[in-house]
């Protein structure tokens, strides 16, 4: 469903992703691990067309999407909930999921997406400013779900979220997985939210990627080295 190739990416002068190889099966979800400063969030933000690929491959079904603007990808089936959110704060919790929406489901919001978060139902007439950071979340996912996608790209999606809610979050990503089938990458550096959901890890270091296990064989020793400062 979801194939990266040969993936280069930086800003200015500077080369930040190094040839990345990425491939995810329809429904498996992915996590991507690392300190502050490795390149996950300019890997997500290359995935999803925010920054040029200076090479390689992105393709979702078979398409190479590489070449194409973010609003393009969305179209080809990426979605992305950004690292902080970036929810819009003065719309109401519904006029935020209506942003996402294609023009074919005429301003009708699915039902499964309030299944998924009564939160949201309950607090759909509230601004999305006055959200908790964990309602926030589960809005922005909200919102990139209802632009109906095959893949799904999550940065971060933990920072700045208590416990109680970290653990909402992971039954409702492994819900939307089995609901829809999607293909989930995330990156994430709580190993403990990461064990809850991933199918598979890998572990990307200076815009490499460095270690990669499978959840039944995850040397967690290893890997919280990697994400010790």
């Amino acid at each position: 469903m979801f194939n990266v190739t040969g993936l280069v990416a930086g800003y200015g002068q500077s080369e930040v992703i190094h040839q990345l190889d990425l491939s995810a099966a329809t429904g498996e979800i992915v996590a991507v691990m690392g300190r502050n400063g490795m390149g996950k969030t300019t890997f997500f933000k290359s995935l999803m067309g925010i920054l040029t690929c200076r090479a390689g491959k992105v393709e979702v079904a078979g398409v190479d999407v590489a070449k194409l603007p973010p609003f393009e990808r969305v179209a080809r089936g990426i979605a992305y909930v950004p690292q902080g959110r970036m929810i819009f704060s003065t719309l109401t919790v519904l006029e935020n999921i209506k942003t996402g929406l294609p023009k074919a489901a005429r301003g009708r919001v699915p039902a499964e997406i309030f299944d998924l978060f009564p939160v949201l139902y309950d607090m759909r007439d509230r601004r999305g400013g006055n959200l908790s950071g964990g309602q926030q979340q589960q809005l922005a996912i909200a919102r990139a779900l209802v632009t109906n996608p095959k893949v799904l790209l999550l940065d971060e999606p933990t920072e700045g979220i208590q416990p109680s809610i970290i653990k909402d979050i992971a039954r409702s990503l492994k819900e939307i997985r089995d609901l829809r089938q999607l293909t989930i990458i995330v990156s994430e550096q709580v190993l403990s939210f990461t064990m809850e959901i991933a199918d598979r890890l890998l572990v990307i270091e200076k815009g490499r990627f460095v270690h990669e296990d499978g959840r039944d064989e995850v040397d967690i020793a290893k890997i919280s080295g990697y994400l010790s400062v």
